[in-house]
């Protein structure tokens, strides 16, 4: 094989296989090509090896706990084993709970349902509406909402002021996320629960962002709850993840009433019934679980473990400073960002083009260049807000074009990249910014349904 040959092979290679990666899809302007995926950050692609776990357990699936049957008990230990496979990927200390949700978002919630009556939550405006929205569905739950940070600094010096002038002075959770969903910046996780902790305190971590791209360990940051979906984990089937501590999981009542999280039921003689509910995660598990994609989970958990994160963070690094260095080349690109072009982040980035729709620019990068990205607000409305230097009122909606192509809207583009992204498919995202930019969409495009489409 030549040296270019070589170098053509490698550039489809990625460190981890995932599904779709052989998908060809057509283009407007003739012809087709292999689908780039780059938006990791809404839905990552499965793993081939998440789909060959699965594909084997398939044929011995059955009821989960209570059942007799030897597909019931297997079905139960793999059930069981994947949440020891969890907790041991995140690092849980031996006192903490693993309880599965459906996603991030059902995660938050189940959070936010048991959280102690007058429980005061601290959350900044740049969540993501996962972890911005669930706290006021508790009417006896204060909520105050802290402006979005310039520096990771000053993350911390607006939640430490925050929580030393609470008043009164009882239970108080922060929520923050790992990592932004928008401008794919860290955030000062372990300064964060240090400052939370030191003012008595608990700290809550949303991890969808956080842990596709870097390890997570509940004990060294030092946070009270992690949550996740499988879906952002390479395990697209419908599950997530709650863990941590297990006092206030154990002590209110369960997150949804039914079979599992029921011990004992008795009839009372005023014709009522008492109940007497699981202490243990099954508590907050009511109902046939997922057990599909808790293993989903668990096998990813395991093939990103084996692969090594070091090998895969330094990967994803050199693929970020590409993609960077690429867009940094057009200058009628603005990339978003709180903490400016230093800060550490993981394979998310969102921008806007002068002179561009971003729903008409990434319907372009679409139909022209079989690059699949995100564009609108991200359900981050806030923080894409604060990003624009927009007003609170401005118009804009997640996803739905405001304005005709070519004319300026309160929307973005992002774009997101993973374990199973090939160097081609970021080469071919800056190529295809560059010749958008310059030569402009060889298409005509429409606004149809809410979205940007090829005419």
């Amino acid at each position: 094989m030549s040296v270019s040959a070589v170098a053509a092979d490698r550039s489809l290679c990625a460190p981890l296989p995932v599904l779709g990666r052989d998908v060809l899809v057509p283009l407007v302007t003739g012809g087709e090509v292999d689908y780039a995926a780059l938006d990791y950050a809404a839905s990552a692609p499965a793993l081939q090896r998440v789909w060959d776990d699965v594909a084997a357990y398939a044929p011995y699936y059955g009821s989960v706990h209570r059942g007799a049957g030897y597909l019931s008990q297997l079905s139960t230990d793999l059930f069981e084993n994947s949440r020891e496979t969890i907790a041991e990927f995140l690092g849980c200390r031996a006192e903490d709970q693993v309880v599965f949700t459906r996603s991030t978002t059902d995660s938050l919630n189940l959070l936010a349902a048991v959280l102690p009556q007058g429980t005061r939550v601290f959350v900044f405006e740049t969540e993501h509406h996962a972890s911005l929205l669930p706290w006021e569905q508790r009417p006896d739950v204060a909520v105050t909402y802290l402006n979005a940070p310039r520096t990771p600094q000053q993350a911390v010096d607006t939640l430490e002021k925050a929580l030393a002038t609470r008043e009164p002075y009882g239970p108080a959770l922060v929520c923050v996320t790992g990592a932004s969903n928008v401008t794919g910046e860290l955030w000062p996780v372990q300064e964060l629960a240090a400052a939370a902790h030191a003012h008595g305190a608990r700290i809550v971590l949303d991890a969808a962002q956080l842990v596709p791209h870097h390890p997570v360990d509940l004990g060294e940051l030092d946070v009270d709850w992690v949550a996740f979906s499988g879906h952002k984990l390479y395990a697209p089937f419908g599950a997530g993840v709650l863990a941590g501590r297990a006092d206030w999981l154990r002590d209110a009542e369960p997150y949804l009433a039914g079979g599992g999280a029921s011990r004992k039921v008795s009839r009372r003689t005023d014709g009522g019934v008492d109940v007497e509910w699981h202490t243990t995660a099954a508590r907050h598990e009511a109902g046939s679980p997922n057990v599909i994609g808790v293993y989903a989970i668990a096998s990813a958990c395991q093939a990103l473990t084996e692969a090594g994160f070091d090998g895969l963070v330094a990967r994803e690094q050199e693929l970020i400073a590409r993609l960077r260095s690429g867009l940094a080349e057009v200058p009628e690109v603005t990339v978003l960002s709180l903490f400016g072009e230093d800060a550490a982040r993981v394979g998310v980035l969102s921008f806007v083009v002068e002179g561009w729709n971003s729903s008409h620019f990434a319907a372009a990068l679409s139909a022209e260049y079989g690059i699949g990205v995100r564009d609108g607000l991200f359900c981050a409305h806030p923080l894409v807000r604060t990003l624009l230097g927009s007003e609170p009122q401005d118009p804009g909606e997640c996803g739905a074009p405001d304005a005709a192509p070519g004319e300026k809207s309160l929307n973005a583009i992002r774009v997101s990249l993973g374990v199973g992204t090939p160097d081609e498919h970021v080469d071919r995202f800056v190529r295809a910014v560059t010749e958008l930019v310059t030569q402009g969409a060889r298409w005509n495009y429409r606004t149809e349904a809410g979205r940007c489409v090829p005419a």
